[in-house]
């Protein structure tokens, strides 16, 4: 089975995939972005949002 490609598509194909891999990188970037509150006890978290919902 052998395709016989031009340059140009060729090099359609190889800038298509660029894009891909950078679209990846960006919405991978944006997932890690969420807020970590692992690290704050829940106690501390309650308190929080107590004061958020006195505030309005």
């Amino acid at each position: 089975m052998e395709n016989n490609y031009s340059v140009e598509e060729i090099l359609s194909a190889i800038d298509d995939l660029q894009k891909i891999k950078k679209e990846k990188k960006i919405i991978s970037v944006k997932n890690t972005s969420k807020a970590d509150n692992s690290i704050i006890p829940k106690n501390t978290l309650k308190l929080i949002e107590e004061a958020e919902k006195n505030k309005s």
